[in-house]
């Protein structure tokens, strides 16, 4: 038997893909989810709140014209989830993971933008005890994502003078039912590079772990539990919160049962792919993986990982000047009317249907 080619894109959320044999051609109809994530880089209300350090972010730093800002930062991140996957799927992704958000407020004028209000979105959050005040959250189109259960998990990090703890972002994990079938997403934001890539390694190694625990104690009940990892993880897939913490393969066969597969690690080794640059060089931070029971072959009954992808269409690129090319983000010595300093992320899941 020679391999599935996946050949023809058709609507109503189905792919169909050919399989052929030395006697007979035959054609399978697949229905086709994406999961995705996205920054959605310094996404913060015009309004103070005296519990955060808000006056930190952008919008807050700005003389004037703050809600116009703000109204305009909300399309274009309402503009950029409608698009994620619709080439294929003709539909915005079931479930996308998000960062780089204040507060829920923020999220309910997203998911009510116009582009977005139709797909009806709810939204899980948590407020994390991030110094700068943003989190993680998940957004979910509720006709094909049935939550069961969701819960916040905290990452503890301490200065390596003082002692004191470091707050950062907590971790996000939601169980539930895309389309009937049991799902366990991990939505991250780990801590930055601030004060050199090697300096703040550990405090990555240490969301990792923190990561790990989620993952194992999800296997521990059941191996062969369907778990996406996704976020913006602040290292590249060849680093050692990746590779030695959670173990993730860049090969499909290497990948054991209860092991962790990530399509991001070929993109960023050998094709140069990114998802944010600095300084003409580009990282590939925002990552999706998944684990073993996902790439399972020859078996569609269930849902299944078809491919990853990094959503950099044109319009989220910088024209023109010193970074063309560049992601276009919403920031720089005030606002440039674009979208985020990091590309989306995004897997499609596939489904054999009768």
């Amino acid at each position: 038997m020679k391999p599935l080619h996946f050949s023809l894109v058709v609507a109503c959320f189905l792919l169909t893909i050919s399989g052929f044999s030395q006697d007979s051609e035959k054609e399978k109809r697949f229905k086709v989810h994406t999961v995705a994530f996205y920054n959605l880089e310094n996404l913060f209300d015009p309004v103070d709140d005296t519990t955060k350090f808000d006056e930190r972010s952008p919008i807050m730093e700005m003389q004037g014209g703050r809600e116009e800002v703000y109204a305009k930062k909300i399309h274009n991140m309402a503009r950029v989830i409608a698009d994620i996957g619709t080439d294929v799927t003709g539909n915005s992704p079931a479930v996308i993971g998000v960062c780089e958000v204040e507060n829920r407020d923020v999220l309910v004028d997203v998911v009510n933008d116009p582009l977005l209000l139709a797909r009806n979105y709810g939204i899980i959050h948590y407020e994390s005890p991030d110094v700068r005040g943003i989190d993680v959250a998940l957004l979910y189109q509720k006709e094909l994502f049935r939550p069961i259960s969701h819960s916040s998990h905290e990452v503890k990090i301490y200065d390596d003078n003082t002692r004191k703890r470091q707050h950062t972002r907590d971790q996000l994990l939601v169980s539930g039912e895309l389309d009937g079938e049991l799902i366990h997403l991990i939505v991250n934001h780990w801590p930055s590079r601030s004060g050199g890539e090697a300096r703040s390694r550990p405090k990555r190694v240490a969301a990792a772990k923190v990561n790990k625990q989620l993952i194992d104690s999800l296997q521990s009940k059941d191996p062969y539990a369907k778990i996406l990892v996704m976020g913006d993880l602040n290292d590249d897939p060849t680093n050692d919160s990746v590779k030695e913490v959670l173990k993730a393969k860049a090969d499909k066969e290497d990948v054991e049962l209860k092991g962790i597969y990530n399509p991001y690690e070929d993109m960023f080794v050998k094709k140069g792919y990114g998802t944010t640059a600095y300084r003409d060089a580009w990282s590939l931070f925002d990552q999706i993986m998944v684990t073993q029971p996902l790439i399972e072959k020859d078996d569609y009954s269930s849902f299944r990982f078809y491919k990853a992808g990094i959503y950099n269409k044109v319009y989220l690129t910088t024209p023109r000047g010193r970074w063309k090319g560049y992601p276009f983000r919403s920031f720089s010595a005030g606002f440039t009317g674009g979208f985020s300093d990091h590309f989306p992320v995004y897997v499609y899941l596939i489904r054999e249907v009768e």
